[in-house]
């Protein structure tokens, strides 16, 4: 069972490699074990996650039925289903009580604000939240040439919640040109939230 390549073949967006290899790192040097990931998609990212260590566990949400079956049996196939747990619901639908270590949310672009809000209340101490396709295939950067009314919509709210990790005084977010863009988000106070 090849993910990437099943991705590639069903047009399945997962994270690009450069932003999984940063991503991997970030969780190696800090020795981080707790995840929620919001947008399980195929389950490539959690799975890849889960490989760094044993001991990491990982929450992750997917609303999407065949993306979630999928996922779940990707999961089984990789012997990481002991480290991952599997949710089908809407994100913004689940209460989850646990702290995380890292809040990786790849779900609905339009849905950014509204995630991050709703679980920087699950972000432990000394935890980041990391945001993937801030650069939307490069379209951000292009949006005055797209002509598409929906596609633009979307950009202009990945470009607002942009705005909103750059103006929001309780993080310090580093952006990253990795992959397709990402973000990392601190608690500026180093406290839980």
């Amino acid at each position: 069972m090849d993910l990437k390549k099943y991705a590639l073949e069903n047009k399945i967006a997962v994270i690009m490699d450069e932003g999984l290899e940063f991503i991997l790192n970030l969780i190696e040097e800090n020795q981080y074990k707790n995840i929620l990931e919001l947008g399980t998609a195929i389950g490539y990212s959690s799975i890849n996650f889960a490989s760094v260590d044993r001991d990491i566990k990982i929450t992750t949400v997917e609303r999407n039925k065949e993306m979630y079956q999928y996922a779940k049996k990707a999961i089984k196939y990789y012997y990481v289903d002991s480290q991952i747990e599997l949710i089908y619901a809407d994100a913004l639908d689940v209460e989850i009580d646990k702290k995380f270590d890292i809040i990786f949310i790849d779900a609905a672009k339009g849905q950014y604000i509204r995630l991050f809000e709703k679980f920087q209340k699950n972000l432990a101490k000394g935890g980041v939240i990391i945001c993937d396709n801030l650069a939307f295939h490069g379209l951000v950067k292009e949006i005055d040439t797209i002509k598409n009314r929906n596609l633009k919509q979307l950009i202009k709210k990945i470009k607002t919640f942009t705005e909103y990790l750059e103006n929001n005084s309780e993080y310090q977010t580093e952006f990253y040109t990795l992959g397709d863009g990402i973000s990392v988000s601190r608690l500026k106070n180093g406290t839980d939230s």
